[in-house]
C-alpha cells in the first residue's frame, strides 16, 4: 500500500452509500468478535456488498462467507497505523521513518489511501454452513511477524486444508470482481485505489469517507 503508484490513482467518487450488512444482507453471516459502539465495522459500500453476495452464491456446498470488518473511519485507521508503526519502531530502533512507513504499510494501510476508510474493503473468512471456522492457515489480522509470513495469501507451507480453503475463497471473490491484498489473505476490496491499480481501471470509485457524510 505504500507504493506511490497507489496514491497516484485519481478518485472519482461515485457517491454510493454505505449500507449496514446486518440489515441489508441477512444472508451474510457476520462475526461476533468485532463490534464498535457505533457499528461502523458493519458498514460497506453498496456495490461491494452486492459482490459479496454473488461470491457467496458460488461457494461449494457447506461453506459460507463470514464478514468480519468493513468500513473503518479515517480517525480509527490513523490510530491503527500509528500504533503498528510504534510497535515496529520499538522492535527496530535503527530504522528510519521511511523504512518504518513502508514496513507498517505491509499490514496496515496508510490512512490517506486506506481501502477500509473508503468503505471499499472487507475482511472476511470462510465458515461451515453451521458457522464453524475452517482452517485458513492463520487467524484474521495475524501480522507478518507473528505468523512468520503465513498471513500472505500465497504463503508456502500451509496445511492442505488451509491451501484449499484459500483457493476456494480466492476463486469466489475474484470472480465477483474483488481483488486481494496479497499480504493479508482475508482482505479484499472493490472500487478503491488499490483495486483500480490492480485491475487497470483509470480511477477509483470510492475515496475516504466520513460516516456522517454518507
Amino acid at each position: 500500500m505504500a507504493d506511490p503508484a497507489v496514491a497516484a490513482i485519481p478518485v472519482k467518487e461515485c457517491g454510493e452509500p454505505l449500507v449496514d450488512v446486518r440489515t441489508a444482507a441477512p444472508a451474510l453471516r457476520v462475526a461476533e468478535d468485532l463490534h464498535d459502539a457505533l457499528g461502523a465495522f458493519a458498514l460497506l459500500r453498496e456495490g461491494v456488498l452486492q459482490r459479496l453476495l454473488v461470491a457467496q452464491e458460488s461457494l461449494p456446498d457447506g461453506l459460507r462467507l463470514q464478514f468480519v470488518e468493513g468500513y473503518r473511519p479515517p480517525g480509527l485507521q490513523r490510530r491503527y497505523f500509528e500504533g503498528y508503526t510504534d510497535e515496529l519502531r520499538a522492535a527496530h530502533p535503527h530504522w528510519d521513518a521511511a523504512r518504518l512507513h513502508q514496513a507498517a504499510s505491509r499490514y496496515v494501510s496508510p490512512p490517506e489511501i486506506a481501502p477500509h476508510s473508503a468503505g471499499g474493503a472487507v475482511d472476511l473468512t470462510l465458515v461451515t454452513a453451521e458457522g464453524d471456522e475452517v482452517d485458513m492457515g492463520t487467524p484474521i489480522d495475524a501480522s507478518p511477524e507473528e505468523s512468520d509470513g503465513a498471513c500472505y495469501t500465497a504463503a508456502p507451507d500451509l496445511t492442505p486444508a488451509a491451501r484449499t480453503h484459500r483457493r476456494v475463497l480466492n476463486a469466489a471473490l475474484t470472480a465477483a470482481g474483488l481483488v486481494n491484498y496479497p499480504t493479508e489473505w482475508w482482505h479484499w476490496s472493490y472500487g478503491d485505489r488499490y483495486w483500480a491499480l490492480a485491475t487497470g481501471a483509470e480511477h477509483a470509485l470510492y475515496g475516504p469517507k466520513e460516516r456522517d457524510g454518507q
